[in-house]
């Protein structure tokens, strides 16, 4: 049977991830009881792993998108385009991990949110701009593979760097739009029957809070993933077609093609399914579905999938340096310019000491 800590836990489980809202909050204590859902056994064992789990990826998550952010600011050249992209999409990944382990000392402190109404703000605000701002990052990087294999003698002069240094400029600004409504709708509120200040959602009412979720659908996932598959179908075909066989001597935008497409594989397979559970959520919210047995399981698979989502950001660094043979190109030559740099004010520390011992003798 499910009893009263658990079913406390469970409320405040849902409440405590950025994804989701405080509706559970308003639920029926003896229907869970009775029915026994959900499932209690599940919900502790998310619950005692989540923090150490969040916690790992987001200090993993921090050295790995920096150390991708110092490569390509502190490289003597310039970033190519996708490039440019690549970085920005680093710099929201970086954003989502350094907010992440706010969430898990709130978990762990078994949801009792201790950083004041204004983080609780910020901190959601920050996770909600990298799921948006990330997946536009590889909508742009698609559409620029697509022109640099498809259309390059046609559309090449629209592959600038200043052009995509205002495309990643827009796709943050469009990024913190979508997250107004969470700045706004995050609260910070007292339940004295559960003894915390919990942090969450809260829609003036079922209707705006639909409408939001459907706009944010199309806008985060349908549109983005629609063109991302169009881009990568067609960078597939013209790799394969013979009459292309000049760009095979191109092989910086071959090296870059790859590390695109896995960058895009991995980015579906992490995010996807967290994507088709907000879907059955939405369909749920709207008594289209029902059942406790399938609102506790769409419940538990959010919080896995968002865990799943969450990894995303650090397994992208990882993928420049395993699939980027450029990236590796630039770390070493990085290195090599900083050894060389260290020669040479190792020698000019040598050659001021020499000068001066003379000029004392």
């Amino acid at each position: 049977m499910f009893s009263d800590w658990m079913f406390v836990l469970y409320i405040m489980f849902l409440c405590s991830f950025p994804d989701l809202n405080a509706t559970a909050l308003y639920g029926d204590h003896d229907s869970a009881n009775v029915t026994g859902c959900p499932d209690s056994e599940a919900w502790d064992w998310l619950a005692s792993g989540a923090p150490v789990y969040i916690l790992t990826i987001s200090i993993v998550g921090i050295f790995f998108n920096l150390f991708v952010l110092m490569v390509f600011i502190l490289h003597k050249k310039p970033c190519t385009v996708a490039e440019i992209y690549l970085s920005n999409l680093a710099a929201a990944d970086l954003v989502l991990v350094s907010c992440l382990p706010f969430w898990a000392v709130n978990i762990y402190n078994q949801f009792d949110w201790p950083f004041g109404q204004f983080m609780c703000k910020v901190v959601n605000v920050g996770i909600k701009i990298n799921v948006y701002c990330s997946i536009y990052f590889l909508v742009l990087v698609g559409i620029d593979r697509y022109v640099a294999l498809v259309h390059a003698l046609s559309h090449g002069r629209m592959r600038r760097p200043k052009y995509a240094k205002l495309g990643c400029l827009l796709t943050w600004g469009f990024g913190l739009l979508l997250s107004i409504p969470t700045f706004i709708f995050r609260e910070v509120r007292h339940f004295p029957e559960y003894g915390v200040y919990a942090c969450y959602l809260e829609y003036p009412n079922l209707t705006v809070e639909i409408l939001y979720d459907w706009m944010l659908l199309v806008l985060s996932f349908v549109i983005p993933i629609s063109i991302i598959l169009f881009c990568t179908l067609r960078i597939i075909r013209a790799l394969k077609k013979q009459s292309i066989e000049r760009f095979n001597a191109e092989k910086t935008e071959q090296k870059a093609t790859i590390l695109v497409l896995v960058v895009l594989l991995a980015f579906l397979l992490c995010w996807v399914p967290f994507h088709l559970v907000t879907i059955l959520n939405i369909l749920e919210r709207v008594k289209v579905l029902g059942g406790c047995q399938l609102s506790s399981a769409l419940d538990i698979c959010n919080q896995i999938f968002t865990y799943l989502g969450f990894f995303n950001s650090v397994l992208n660094p990882v993928l420049y340096v395993i699939v980027g043979k450029n990236f590796r190109k630039k770390v070493r030559e990085l290195v090599n310019q900083w050894t060389i740099k260290r020669t040479m004010t190792s020698e000019s520390t040598r050659s001021n000491l020499s000068s001066t011992l003379k000029t004392l003798v």
